[in-house]
């Protein structure tokens, strides 16, 4: 049977990785039978995710004091800045959606419906992060709307941020299912894990364009992004009452899956249409942040990178940020990411047949993998 997904998914691997033409339709969706691996039924499957988490989600932020509960409300876009009701993006839901398709997989619809509450954990402290991340990184925007610090100020959204970690935790406490004690020790190591990605991240862009190196990049993207994909798929799988072995494969999974998603999204940081991503282009290039395409061009030894790293050198002076992307692309960091987002996956998927063999079983997995490296958004 590892041959069998092995096979199905190196054929996946021979259509475009990271490209930035969207698929993502939205259908509904019942608990009959696997998903095939297209981006539309990764849709239904981050649909399905929200109906089953929102409603608890909702009650977790309802239990927040006043003030923190109207920066949360805004932050998931239920309300606006002044408080009036928003049909807003409250996020695609990707993390919750590895925790329960994972449970599913690995237990079946009992062991998904069982993960609820851990799923509504894993989210809070996604967007316990996204709340501090947009003040470290003064973001303007996020979801196509202000971000919350901008609106309600820094400390406001820094404590609104802590708030939502620690609903996370107390979710997990109240939890009576078995799995819920390693559950949150995992969720906590996980956001230790998350704090040092961040740290190494800010501390890189105090560095020169020639003191970073993939290596350290890479394992900085793994603490950020990777760690908490893999949280998802672990705690989906002890939810399952999964073997130990399985519980780190997924993890594993998660891991590589997380890195490929980094890696796109670095790309569309750079090359993304900000209509679809909300963000505004070149942010990160104005912020002369080491993201992986910039230190895959920096590093690759070419003219451009020597270009490239001069214009590092430089603070942002609000011009045209036109020679910096050329640079980067010139220099391979474009070609190099999307590269590298395939090796990653391929290496996630490896991973995911070790605890999952039969490609039927991780169909859901299988789509949400292929999703993260094929959005544009």
């Amino acid at each position: 049977m590892t041959e069998s997904i092995t096979q199905s998914l190196t054929d996946a691997e021979r259509r475009p990785v990271g490209t930035l033409e969207g698929r993502h339709s939205i259908a509904t969706d019942t608990d009959s039978g696997p998903l095939p691996l297209d981006g539309p039924e990764a849709g239904v499957i981050l649909e399905r995710t929200r109906a089953s988490v929102d409603p608890e989600l909702r009650a977790a932020i309802e239990s927040l004091p006043d003030g923190m509960r109207r920066v949360a409300r805004y932050h998931f876009g239920w309300e606006h800045a002044d408080g009036t009701p928003a049909a807003g993006n409250a996020g695609k839901a990707i993390r919750p959606a590895l925790v329960l398709t994972t449970a599913a997989a690995l237990g079946g619809p009992g062991a998904r419906a069982a993960a609820v509450r851990a799923a509504v954990a894993v989210e809070l402290v996604h967007n316990f992060t996204l709340l501090h991340d947009d003040v470290m990184d003064r973001d303007t925007t996020r979801r196509h709307r202000s971000t919350a610090w901008t609106v309600f100020g820094v400390p406001d959204a820094i404590l609104a941020g802590d708030a939502l970690q620690a609903l996370a935790q107390r979710l997990l406490a109240q939890d009576p299912h078995p799995a819920a004690g390693a559950a949150a020790v995992r969720l906590a190591a996980c956001v230790v894990e998350l704090c040092e990605g961040q740290q190494v991240d800010t501390a890189m862009e105090r560095r020169g364009p020639a003191d970073v190196t993939l290596d350290q990049v890479l394992a900085m993207a793994e603490a950020k992004t990777g760690a908490l994909l893999g949280c998802a798929c672990a705690v989906g799988a002890l939810y399952a009452g999964a073997s130990a072995a399985d519980v780190e494969a997924v993890d594993a999974f998660g891991r590589e899956a997380g890195l490929a998603f980094q890696l796109i999204d670095d790309v569309i940081g750079i090359w993304g249409d900000p209509s679809r991503t909300g963000k505004p282009a070149g942010a990160d290039l104005a912020a002369r942040k080491k993201s992986l395409p910039v230190v895959a061009a920096l590093t690759s030894g070419t003219p451009a990178a020597v270009e490239l790293a001069e214009l590092y050198e430089a603070p942002y002076d609000g011009g045209d940020l036109e020679p910096t992307v050329l640079a980067v692309e010139r220099a391979g960091g474009r070609d190099w990411a999307q590269a590298q987002a395939s090796d990653r996956m391929a290496r996630a998927m490896h991973e995911l047949s070790r605890a999952i063999p039969d490609p039927e079983a991780a169909g859901g997995l299988l789509a949400l993998a292929e999703f993260v490296t094929r959005r544009s958004s």
